[in-house]
């Protein structure tokens, strides 16, 4: 349609110059000349407006009719079939503000949704940013280790003291919620099928064997809840969309939050299966990760570079940027042996896995300040060395 409104506005130009155009080639510049004004007089931008319908676009995935199905695809709730970019033919503006529109619509009342923490400063900040990272398990975000939690305290358990240390250093902060990846619902109730024998029996018959059923099914259920006390009722797990695995939920903070960020510095922090997930990070953004994130510190991670695959690329910048403090009985920072061509290896001066985070606290934030005074003095402008060439070059300028 756009092509067909230039085309019917400037033909009638070119027919009007070309039956009108003299031979002299002072003539045809003239000609050229007056052609281009009228071209740049031409607003494309209106023409495109013209006869679309308005940018008003719904605010909710079920409003635009589609949804997420099993697989975590784009799917329309009536027809199945993917997404339609095309949706109002030769309205390419409309189609692609329609687009923009569906891509910042968020999760729908009813869908499971996840979070993290952030300082007030995490986005703002231009210069620092620290993330945490905790393992798996029944851990959630702020947490290191619940066992530290009920059986020693607060500091050598949870992320507290990081979080405030980071801040008192000038650092915004993310924590990551890598373990928050689906909500869990109770199942509905299934009535129970009569069989077509049933309802031939003779109701004492019947009543004698929907007692002995009832029996049962009690004496079932109470050894159930003897062997499983917390299994209650039956229920389901829905997935959160993008954050379905700690993988995930890694990958989605990056490009929402992280990458979105104002510092120039990024350190990381990760504990056990926390490493796992920040290499598998490093493999999926390396580019964008290595522009970033100037020192890793890793306690007792469990990452395995050959299970997943990284490449030399990150291997040799590991080696560099990342240092993991892990469980040992030799004293706090002595290097550790290792076989593996990834980051180097130092005691966290506690034999205890989920002690490592606590123990090696203070060595942590000293690494990163030892990372953070390297990566200033590299990017400051190196003096201006005077020589008699310099001198001789300024007066001639003078």
């Amino acid at each position: 349609m756009l092509v067909y409104q230039v085309v019917f506005i400037l033909s009638p130009v070119w027919i009007i110059m070309a039956q009108n155009q003299p031979d002299g080639p002072e003539e045809k510049d003239r000609t050229s000349t007056a052609l281009k004004d009228l071209l740049s007089r031409i607003d494309l931008e209106e023409l495109m407006k013209k006869d679309e319908p308005p940018l008003k676009f719904p605010k909710t995935l079920e409003e635009f009719e589609y949804y997420f199905n099993e697989k975590g695809q784009l799917r329309h709730t009536k027809t199945g079939e993917p997404y339609v970019f095309n949706f109002h033919e030769d309205m390419q503006r409309w189609n692609q503000k329609r687009y923009e529109a569906l891509g910042e619509v968020d999760a729908a009342e009813d869908e499971p949704k996840s979070f993290i923490f952030m300082s007030e400063d995490a986005m703002s900040n231009p210069d620092k940013l620290m993330v945490l990272i905790h393992g798996n398990g029944v851990v959630r975000v702020g947490q290191w280790a619940r066992r530290l939690i009920i059986n020693e305290d607060l500091d050598s358990g949870t992320q507290i003291p990081f979080i405030k240390r980071a801040m008192d250093e000038g650092y915004g902060v993310i924590v990551l919620n890598t373990n928050e990846n689906y909500i869990e619902v109770e199942e509905p109730h299934k009535p129970e099928q009569s069989s077509a024998n049933d309802i031939d029996e003779p109701v004492e018959k019947k009543e004698k064997k929907d007692d002995s059923q009832k029996e049962t099914k009690k004496q079932r259920n109470i050894y159930e809840k003897y062997r499983n006390p917390q299994k209650e009722k039956e229920t389901k797990h829905i997935p959160i969309r993008d954050n379905s695995t700690p993988e995930e939920h890694a990958l989605y903070v990056w490009d929402h939050f992280i990458s979105r960020s104002s510092a120039k510095n990024v350190v990381f922090v990760a504990h056990s299966y926390g490493g796992l997930v920040f290499l598998e990070l490093m493999i999926q953004r390396e580019a964008e990760m290595k522009s970033r994130v100037i020192s890793v510190a890793l306690t007792d991670s469990v990452h395995n570079v050959w299970h997943q695959e990284a490449g030399k690329s990150v291997l040799d910048w590991m080696q560099e940027h990342c240092r993991n403090w892990v469980s040992s009985s030799e004293p706090l920072d002595t290097p550790v042996e290792f076989m593996l061509p990834d980051c180097p290896r130092v005691s966290a001066g506690t034999e205890r896995h989920e002690l490592t985070s606590w123990k090696s606290f203070n060595s942590i934030f000293k690494y990163f300040s030892q990372a953070l005074e390297a990566q200033n003095t590299e990017t400051k402008p190196k003096p201006t060395v005077i020589t008699r060439s310099y001198n001789r070059k300024k007066s001639e300028e003078l």
